[in-house]
């Protein structure tokens, strides 16, 4: 199975969805499965969608609250980080690292 072929799938179980959505979820999907072959099953395919929505929501909530964070971290004004400013700071490279883990299909290096 394609990539176009995948999207027009989706498009066909859910209309309306804009190109980009489509195209988003077309990656997360194939990232996912082993075999775009696993997916010819349109009840194997909505698993597939339904656990990469779940994984797109989840990281962006983790998203939000650490973008939430650093924006009180930065407001601090402080210029030397106690312990609690470094784990935000770390905390924040591992949420990036686990969205471009989403999105890549490979292992965050963090």
């Amino acid at each position: 199975m394609t990539c176009a072929e995948l999207a027009e799938r989706i498009d066909r179980l859910q209309p309306g969805l804009s190109a980009t959505d489509v195209a988003r979820l077309c990656l997360l999907i194939l990232n996912q499965a082993s075999s775009p072959l696993e997916l010819s099953d349109d009840d194997a395919l909505k698993r597939y969608w339904q656990r990469a929505s779940f994984k797109l929501d989840a990281a962006t909530d983790q998203m939000t609250a650490m973008a939430n964070e650093l924006d009180t971290l930065c407001g601090e004004g402080s210029v030397r980080f106690d312990p609690e400013q470094i784990w935000t700071l770390l905390r924040a490279a591992k949420v990036h690292g686990q969205m471009l883990e989403l999105y890549s299909g490979e292992p965050a290096i963090i």
